[in-house]
């Protein structure tokens, strides 16, 4: 494996890691009813262990990988010299040391109380997507504009994070709508969601449009070059996920009281967009580290 390679693993996997626990902890703290997310939570366990682990993981990797591709290979990947050097004098450097702080952090909140880890969770987890912004293409300005682009990736990641992350509880919300009295209070937590999915999904829309324009001046038309046609395939699945998100909640949301197949066929419009959003973060991961116009 090239370390370009292990870089695009990397980012998956703690891209992917990080916006679950940002979601689900998001959604649980401030959307579900008190009783029903404590249960959903405790649910959630393993997922959240391994999600913690796989961030925690993929840091400690990220350092050596990013060495090597600065300097000449896997030979320089554990070099003493070559990793003090990128640590103090690059961005890349920052942006690690950023993220090795906060997933210390995160791995520390989960020897807290029940009561605090949620919203803890919650709080670090964004900002360690916050710190995703300290390279790559929203360090490619300078000044004001850098300032800016900056914070519309902190808006898109945590709105897109918030709508996609949320899915794997919200699938396990699904499970207690016949369920007596956790029944209720799944129905509030479902249409609670559906109705922060309208904000979630109109700022990923206006930051995802704003990141286009930042980064490449326009729409991603120019297929011939590798990140515009991985953007644009980005940006189908994006729509293809709203699509199912739109239907689920005018289609079948309203009609979950009165059939018992419109939950059936909420629970794999759920299971859909979230191997959609997999195949979203496996796209990012990877034109992430392309340039955006030709060489």
């Amino acid at each position: 494996m090239t370390p370009d390679t292990a870089n695009i693993a990397c980012r998956f996997v703690f891209d992917g890691a990080v916006l679950f626990l940002w979601g689900s902890a998001a959604y649980l703290w401030l959307l579900v009813p008190k009783g029903l997310s404590g249960s959903i939570w405790a649910r959630l366990a393993v997922w959240r262990l391994a999600a913690v682990v796989l961030a925690v993981l993929a840091t400690l990797v990220l350092l050596p990988v990013r060495c090597a591709m600065i300097g000449n290979g896997w030979a320089d990947g554990l070099d003493g010299d070559v990793m003090i050097s990128v640590l103090t004098a690059t961005s890349i450097g920052t942006a690690w040391a950023w993220q090795a702080a906060f997933a210390a952090a995160l791995l520390m909140v989960t020897l807290l109380p029940l009561r605090r880890k949620v919203a803890a969770t919650a709080v670090v987890s964004a900002l360690l997507l916050c710190g995703l912004s300290l390279t790559g293409h929203a360090a490619m300005n300078d000044g004001w504009l850098r300032v800016l682009h900056r914070a519309n990736d902190m808006v898109h990641v945590l709105s897109g994070g918030a709508w996609v992350g949320a899915l794997i509880p919200v699938a396990l919300v699904l499970c207690r709508l016949g369920d007596g009295m956790a029944g209720a209070d799944a129905r509030i937590a479902l249409i609670r969601f559906s109705t922060a999915g309208h904000v979630a999904v109109a700022l990923v829309i206006l930051s995802g449009v704003a990141n286009s324009l930042l980064i490449i001046g326009g729409l991603p038309l120019d297929w011939s070059i590798a990140y515009q046609r991985l953007l644009s395939l980005k940006i189908a699945l994006a729509l293809l996920m709203m699509l199912i998100a739109v239907f689920n909640r005018y289609g079948l949301v309203p009609r979950m009281g009165r059939s018992h197949s419109a939950g059936k066929a909420l629970a794999a419009g759920t299971l859909a967009e979230i191997a959609i959003a997999v195949c979203v973060v496996a796209l990012v991961a990877w034109f992430g580290t392309l340039e955006p116009f030709p060489g």
